[in-house]
This record gives C-alpha cells, sequence and structure tokens, in this order.
C-alpha cells in the first residue's frame, strides 16, 4: 500500500445486505460483494478499507437508511458523501440494474467528481425535522379524514345546506345527523372519531413544537422568518426544519434551485427557451412556500396578526419584511395585469420571495448573535 494512495469506495445500501465496490486511485473498479448491516460488519469493512490504502472515500445514495451508516463511518475519519439518486450519471442505453453494478458505478462516478452531495443534518436537527415532520403528516392525515366523510356523506345524499367549512355551525350540523342503518351510522361516527383523533394528534404535536423551538439551534431564525406576511408560527418551522442551516447557501439562486422554483431551460444556437419549473428538492417546503406566496395577492398593509407578530423583533428584520411585502404585492399585480395566468404570477411571487428569505433568515441570526454579544 502507498501511503499517498486513495481508495473511491461505493456502496449500494439497503436494509440488508450492503453491496461494495472500491478503485485505488485510476486503478479497475472492482467488486468486494455484500455485507450486512450490523455494526460488526461495518467495523471488519472499515478495518478491510483502511488495509488497502491510506486515504478513504466513500459515498452512498440517500435513502430510507438514511444517515445513520454515514455517522457511523465519519467517526473512523473517512471522507463521506451522501449524494442525490436523482442527480446520478446513467448512460441511456444501460439497460442492467444491479447491486453490484450499482456500487461500481457509485465508486466510478466518485473518482470522476460527478456526484451531487445532500445536505447532512446534524443529530439534534434531524430530530427537530423528525418531529416536525409528524405534525405535517398528522395535518394530512386530518384533511384526507375530512375529505373522506365529506365524500361519505355526499355518496348517500346527505347535504349541508351552508358551508362546509368545519365551523361550529357544521360542527353542530354533524353532530345530530344519523342514519336510519344502524351499519351506516356506525361508519359515520367512526369517520367523526378519526378526524378528532387526527385533530387532537395535531394539537398534542403543535404543542411539543412550541416547547421544543426555544431551544432548537434554529430558534432566531424562525423567530425572524415570522414577520413575513403570510409565514406564520407553524410554516417557519416546517421550513426551516427542512432547509437547515441556510449559511450552506451562498446565493439567493442556490436557495431557489433548492426549492425548485427557478424555471426550466433549454436555450442553444442563440436561442433562449425557459419552461415551467424545475420542481426539484423538497416538496413540503416549496408547497409552504407557495402557500405563503398566496398571501401577497392582497395591496401591503400591517394586519394585526403581522402587528403581533414583529412584537420584540429587531427592526433590522421587520423593515425588509415590510419592504418585501411591497415589492411583492406590486409584483403581483403588475404580472396580472399582463395577462398572466394567476398560478403562474403566485409562482414568480415566491421565487422573489425566497431571496427576502434568505436576507432575513440571515439577519435573524446576526441580529441574535450581536444581542448575546452585548450582553456578555
Amino acid at each position: 500500500m502507498e501511503n499517498d494512495s486513495t481508495m473511491y469506495v461505493g456502496l449500494d445500501v439497503h436494509k440488508e445486505p450492503v453491496s461494495v465496490a472500491y478503485a485505488i486511485d485510476a486503478g479497475v473498479v472492482e467488486s468486494l460483494g455484500k455485507i450486512g448491516t450490523s455494526k460488526t460488519e461495518i467495523e471488519r469493512l472499515c478495518k478491510r478499507l483502511e488495509s488497502k490504502a491510506s486515504h478513504v472515500r466513500v459515498v452512498y445514495e440517500a435513502g430510507p437508511c438514511v444517515y445513520g451508516l454515514f455517522r457511523q463511518l465519519v467517526e473512523r475519519g473517512f471522507e463521506w458523501m451522501v449524494c442525490a439518486p436523482s442527480l446520478v450519471p446513467r448512460k441511456p442505453g444501460d439497460r442492467v440494474k444491479t447491486d453490484r453494478r450499482d456500487a461500481m458505478k457509485l465508486a466510478r462516478a466518485l473518482r470522476a467528481g460527478d456526484l451531487s452531495a445532500v445536505h447532512v443534518p446534524t443529530i439534534d436537527n434531524e430530530a427537530f425535522r423528525d418531529l416536525a415532520r409528524a405534525w405535517a403528516t398528522a395535518r394530512e392525515d386530518q384533511r384526507q379524514a375530512k375529505q373522506r366523510l365529506k365524500s361519505f356523506l355526499l355518496a348517500h345524499g346527505a347535504r349541508y345546506m351552508g358551508r362546509a367549512d368545519w365551523s361550529a355551525a357544521h360542527k353542530g350540523w354533524l353532530s345530530v345527523y344519523s342514519f336510519g342503518s344502524a351499519w351506516q351510522q356506525l361508519a359515520f361516527e367512526e369517520h367523526r372519531r378519526t378526524i378528532d383523533d387526527r385533530l387532537n394528534q395535531c394539537e398534542r404535536l403543535e404543542a411539543a413544537l412550541r416547547e421544543a423551538v426555544v431551544s432548537w439551534r434554529f430558534y432566531p431564525v424562525v423567530q425572524a422568518l415570522q414577520a413575513m406576511r403570510g409565514i406564520q408560527f407553524l410554516t417557519a418551522v416546517g421550513m426551516v426544519s427542512e432547509l437547515g442551516d441556510l449559511s450552506r447557501f451562498m446565493h439567493p439562486r442556490q436557495l431557489m434551485a433548492w426549492f425548485g422554483v427557478t424555471p426550466s431551460e433549454h436555450s442553444s444556437v442563440g436561442k433562449r427557451r425557459q419552461g415551467s419549473i424545475t420542481k426539484t428538492g423538497n416538496s413540503y417546503a416549496r408547497k409552504l412556500l407557495i402557500e405563503a406566496a398566496w398571501s401577497y395577492r392582497h395591496t401591503a398593509r400591517i394586519g394585526p396578526q403581522v402587528h403581533r407578530r414583529h412584537e420584540g423583533l429587531p427592526k433590522a428584520v421587520v423593515d425588509p419584511a415590510w419592504d418585501a411585502q411591497v415589492r411583492l404585492c406590486q409584483r403581483y399585480r403588475k404580472l396580472t395585469a399582463r395577462g398572466m395566468n394567476v398560478g403562474i404570477s403566485i409562482v414568480a411571487v415566491a421565487r422573489e420571495l425566497v431571496g427576502f428569505l434568505w436576507d432575513i433568515a440571515r439577519l435573524g441570526m446576526v441580529s441574535t448573535a450581536s444581542r448575546r454579544a452585548q450582553r456578555a
């Protein structure tokens, strides 16, 4: 083994087993077989890799096994990368896919520098993100449960004469409605009970989020983003938990690309053709962003809710939030006045909103750090 040799290792990771391939420097890519996922198996693999080269670089695709293997092998001093599966180069004519070939392809692409890494959150950030995703899942389950109940009532001709928006009057009507068949009544009551269960679950998780976010590292960013119109507590928590450390985005355009709101493009021979947005990156964060952008359809103003969220925030955060509201509201009116579709106009507003989010999040962290320094 030469002292300056580098080994490139590709892993095709599954629940069980893991396929391993490697190449030393510019040598041939070889398969190392399959290993288990237990700690003993991983330790044995590490020793084999360390015996073959002084410098080891390892890569595997992000997937359901997430970052446990990554953190385990970083402790061994290996240089690691978790790559984006959708950005792994693939030959158009390659129709054979096996675990062994996938591992060899990853090792080859790592050596060529053709892979794009994904951000790996810290253990605390991942734990908080799991809590935020649990709330988002519960809210989606509640929405689906409400839709199932409405479909059930519609199928049996039971129609509420007012607006079925789950107001007090609507809930009162549901509480007294009954079916002639005992079986249908039982099904109706179970649908209602499911909605109540999901509502209680959402309330428990929201209370846990409000309690946990105070001690979270990115709590200042959550507070700063709430200065924006259309971004309340749960929206800010959802965005920041998915984004993680915003300092890795050196320019707002990088954050726009992460949200997937940049236009696709196919330009050649002096002609520029732009299409719909790429929709790459995190779909849940993009959904929250688009929902927030809809609030900029109306005239710029500081309503009671936004005014309450501004209390306690530094002027350096509040002023850019107002500038964003003025600009984005005008932007929406200009686009629609030109005849642009409302949905497309909202996406354009959302893209510009990302730039303000990037700036305000940074200002929130800086202002918090400066206040801590003054106290010290």
